[in-house]
This record gives structure tokens, sequence and C-alpha cells, in this order.
């Protein structure tokens, strides 16, 4: 099979990418021929399709261009358009899928597959569909005031507190609305029980939903090492939807707990200029087998989020190596945590039950099997789980499209 990946950015840079570029690994082991469309990047990976990427457009960038960007980018220019076109015709995918690709490629590439009777998938990776500004969150709480009224952004100045993109990303909800990008996408995968939901309280229809969690290479399980090392540990962007700040509040007050903290993000000066406590370890971004030890290593991750999560890579591959998770009971993070099983949870934002969780997993670190969490992990979210569950989809479009073609003759 033949399938082209989309993501506007092709390298690590967050859970998007990661899972586009480890899709692209993992069809490709199974002997899949695989295409990605991106755009250009310095930090971008290798490719021999590079040549088909649009230019490299920075909206944070105060010139001419970045503004003109801004305009025309979201809705489909004509360098993507283009580019996209001479990929489609040069690689002749089966499957076309989809990832995060707003503003700086934009839907038009589904609209181009469409038309050219490419079956087209698209996984979602956050709410853009439905919230202009990406986290149905505003000043630092849950917002759903898009799914009443889109020029909520505008109001609330979501988009980085600046009225110019706030307006472009309200004009892009509105252009790219439920029933437009239905008609050009064939299947959406929510990652989640709780995104699906959000999708259809947005307008889209539950028939082209399908709940599909994310996944982490076979590899990761558990090894007994034997006793964990004195400490829990934090994994993930240092940003204010992340509840960062919450966990470094609970964690002053623990000072016989040792806390390390591996992420990388918009707060990571702030947070080094704090300084690090006796019991509070910053150790910057960690990938690869490095990483994996950590967690291994350690008693318990957090995952202190205040926003509506989706479906946490951190926690799938955590839960793999067997590690308990204690995460907020907030969006699709209560579908992965069996409370008592393999972590427990707490309520979003309240630094008081933090503390008191954190306190509970370190001192009861012998009522979790940890093999036990692994083995259960890697029959849901392995990668050969997950390859399975996408080909099936993959067939059933393809199927579908071809019974349409033929009925069209």
């Amino acid at each position: 099979m033949r399938i082209l990946l989309a993501n506007k950015f092709y390298y690590p840079r967050g859970g998007d990418c990661i899972y586009t570029i480890e899709l692209e690994r993992l069809l490709k082991d199974n002997g899949h021929e695989v295409a990605v469309f991106s755009m250009q990047h310095p930090s971008n990976l290798a490719s021999e399709y590079s040549n088909f990427f649009p230019s490299h457009v920075d909206f944070n960038r105060r010139n001419l261009r970045s503004l003109v960007n801004l305009l025309i980018r979201p809705f489909g220019s004509f360098e993507v358009r283009k580019c996209f076109n001479q990929l489609l015709n040069d690689f002749k995918p089966d499957i076309i899928h989809l990832n995060n690709i707003h503003s700086q490629l934009s839907p038009i590439i589904a609209r181009l597959g469409h038309r050219n009777n490419i079956p087209v998938v698209w996984t979602l990776h956050d709410y853009k569909l439905v919230c202009p500004a990406y986290l149905l969150m505003s000043e630092s709480k849950p917002c759903e005031a898009c799914y009443g009224k889109k020029w909520s952004v505008v109001s609330k100045k979501c988009i980085k507190h600046n009225l110019m993109a706030s307006l472009v990303a309200y004009l892009e909800a509105r252009y790219w609305h439920p029933g437009k990008l239905t008609k050009i996408a064939d299947l959406f995968i929510s990652p989640s029980i709780f995104l699906k939901t959000k999708m259809i309280q947005g307008g889209f229809s539950e028939n082209n939903i399908e709940v599909l969690n994310n996944f982490v290479n076979s590899e990761n399980k558990y090894v007994d090492y034997g006793i964990k090392e004195e400490y829990y540990c934090y994994v993930g962007r240092l940003s204010p939807e992340k509840g960062i700040d919450l966990l470094l509040n609970a964690a002053t007050e623990l000072k016989d707990y040792k806390l390390k903290i591996i992420g990388s993000g918009p707060l990571e000066n702030t947070l080094a200029s704090c300084g690090e406590s006796r019991n509070v370890e910053f150790l910057g971004y960690k990938t690869g087998k490095e990483l994996k030890t950590i967690i291994s290593g350690s008693k318990f991750i957090v995952v202190p989020s205040n926003w509506f999560e989706n479906n946490p890579l951190i926690i799938l591959e955590s839960l793999c190596l067997g590690t308990p998770v204690l995460g907020s009971d907030i969006g699709g993070i209560p579908e992965l945590i069996k409370p008592g099983f393999n972590g427990i949870l707490f309520t979003a934002g309240n630094v008081d039950e933090l503390r008191i969780r954190i306190k509970y997993l370190w001192e009861n670190q012998g009522s979790f099997d940890r093999n036990k969490i692994s083995v259960d992990a890697l029959k849901n979210y392995s990668s050969d789980c997950y390859y399975q569950s996408l080909i099936n989809l993959y067939g059933k479009l393809l199927k579908s499209k071809r019974q349409k073609m033929g009925d069209s003759l």
C-alpha cells in the first residue's frame, strides 16, 4: 500500500510530530511505501520528499511576509496546492493520512486528495476542528465558549493575546467549518472517547469518527531492575496548560520526595531562573533509551494537566514500561488510568489533593504490580495492535471508495 502522511512539522516537536514520525516507521517496517508532506524547516528530519515541501512560515515574525502568510496560508495558498499536487502526481498514494495540518498547510490538502478520489484519513491530536485556539482553554482554564459563538476567540484574543492572529483564527474556523471538513475527509481518528464527544458536540457526525488510541513502540515493556530509585518524575512540555506550576507548588512542601522534571517549552527559562531545590531536579529534554531509563527507574510519573488532554503519549509509554501514573481527572486521561491498578487520579487544579496523592503513591509502591501494568498496556497500546487496527480501517475505506467509483460508472 502507498500511504501519504501529512503533518506541518517533521521533527520531534510535539505529540503530533512524534506520532507522524513513528507511524511512518511502523508502516515502512510492515512493507508499505510511505511519503511525507510537511513544510520546510531547519530542524526537519531528512526525507526523500522534502523537495515537495512548501516553504517554512513563521507567524511569530513581525514582517510583511509573515503577515501575508498569516492571511493566506490558513485558507490554502497557491504554493501549498502546487507542492501537494506535484507530490500526488509523483507518489500516487492509495491513502492520504493527515495529522496536524491547520494554518501552515491547511485542510486544502484534504480537498485536493478528495478531488483525486483518494481516501483521506485524519488523526486528531487536539481540538482545533472545534476550537480556533486548539486547546479548549482560556486564561489557563478549560473553555468551551466557541461551541456557542466562534467570535469568542476574537473577543478573548485567544491566539497569543493578539487581535489580528485571533481574527484570522476565527475566519479560518468559519471557512473550514464541520460541514465542509466532513465532505473532504472520509474518516477522523480520535485517540480518545473524550475527543470524539467534543467533536460530535462541535457538529461532526458520529459515523465519521473512529476511536483508536495512540501507540508506543512494542519494544517498550517492563524490565525488573530491582528496587526503584527514590524519585518520581514529570515528563512533558513545560507550558502553562500542562500544570507544571501546580506540580512545583505541591513539590515544594514535599522536601523528602525527590522530583525529576524532563522536558522543554516556553516556561523553561522561567523555571530554570527559580533554581533547583533540594528535592527538584531539572534534567532538560530527553529522548530514546535515556528517557525510558528515567521513566522505568521512577516510582511513578505525574501528569498534572489542567487542560483537556487527549491521549497523552507519555502515559502510554509509562504504562507500557510498567510505571504507575498519577494523573489529573480531565479530558482523556481518566480513560487510561485504572485507579488502584496502574495509577490514581486527582482533581485537576487541586494542589492539596495532588500533594496527598504523591505521598500515597510514594508510600504504597508495593500495591502496584509493574509487570501486570506493562502486559495490560501492551495489549492496548502497542504498535503491533495499532498497526492491525489502522490497516483494517485503511482497507475498509479503500473498499468503500472503489464501490462508490464502481457505482458511478
